[in-house]
């Protein structure tokens, strides 16, 4: 018999957004069949620091670090190497999959990639844990200093589908990022790449956006819910689509489209999802654990306990 999920359309693809709820659960189904074939029924854990806040020059509606939002978040250009390593232990001592990085900015000095490369040589030598950053665009130059002190793994979201792109951001384009995105893998990153759902978007853009990626062919790919934050401009946005039910199509159609990458939810796991953590995991196979950015979240050991309950068991990454 014919698999019906080899070969989405982008038809194929939107019906799964806009099925009836109680058709939900088959598609989860065929989504954990492939999530047990490609990663077993694990759940790695994942610690992200905000290692440069806010002053950031574009003008991306969702974000609490846009230099043109009003939110009160704390500022400064480089985490203290203190603290950098006391999440690296932290993430070693949990045993957790990866440290995640992020970096506020969309470009840097050649002397600041310098300054942080260092910080990453010295993470790396203490922790010895894998590395993801997030860091805007880079030169090659700048690209490789990094890949040269232990970055394996590089975060660049497209956030939503080409077409709504300008709706959240005019200050850089969607074809820089792909541009971005292609020459990293191109240098031999492992690619993190994912979006931001509850934007304000259709469903149509939520399936280009997941298409882009698939055709990307990432390691990761985060799905994070919009959370919105006062002060930015998407302060008042409505998240009324972002039902539990939504959300798992959402989810569940990532898992479709890229079944040997890692899905990760990301924000808003905590407001969207709870207590429906075990079908979630269906098709997710990554979360992060302490926080997000600028918002806080579920603590690791809470974290822990709510992937053993769903009958899922959480391990480092091989």
């Amino acid at each position: 018999m014919t698999d019906p999920y080899i070969n989405l359309t982008k038809e194929d693809a939107r019906s799964i957004l806009l099925m009836p709820d109680e058709e939900l659960p088959k598609h989860l189904e065929a989504a954990y069949t492939l999530r047990k074939k490609h990663k077993g029924n694990i759940v790695s854990i994942h610690l992200l620091t905000n290692a440069r806040s806010g002053n950031c020059s574009q003008n991306c509606a969702y974000c609490a670090q846009s230099g043109q939002a009003k939110t009160g978040i704390d500022t400064y250009e480089l985490i203290t190497s203190e603290k950098l390593l006391q999440d690296g232990y932290l993430v070693k001592e949990k045993k957790l999959a990866r440290h995640c990085i992020g970096l506020s900015g969309i470009r840097f000095s050649d002397q600041e990639i310098v300054a942080f490369a260092n910080e990453i040589k010295n993470l790396k030598k203490e922790s010895n844990t894998p590395v993801c950053c997030s860091i805007g665009f880079l030169t090659k130059e700048q690209a490789m200093i990094l890949k040269e002190a232990g970055v394996d793994r590089i975060n660049h979201n497209l956030n939503t589908g080409r077409n709504y792109y300008p709706n959240i951001c005019t200050t850089h384009t969607y074809e820089q990022r792909i541009a971005n995105i292609q020459m990293l893998k191109e240098m031999g990153f492992e690619l993190c790449c994912g979006g931001i759902v509850g934007l304000g978007e259709k469903p149509e853009d939520v399936v280009d956006m997941l298409f882009e990626i698939r055709d990307l062919s990432p390691k990761a790919v985060p799905i994070n819910f919009l959370i919105p934050i006062k002060g930015t401009a998407l302060e008042h946005q409505s998240t009324a689509i972002l039902t539990s039910e939504y959300c798992l199509k959402v989810l569940c159609l990532a898992r479709l489209l890229n079944p040997q990458s890692d899905i990760r939810c990301a924000a808003g796991r905590e407001l969207y999802l709870k207590g429906k953590e075990k079908w979630m995991f269906y098709a997710v196979d990554s979360v992060f654990a302490s926080g997000y950015l600028t918002a806080g979240g579920e603590s690791i050991d809470s974290t822990i306990k709510i992937i053993e309950e769903a009958g899922f068991e959480y391990c480092i990454e091989p």
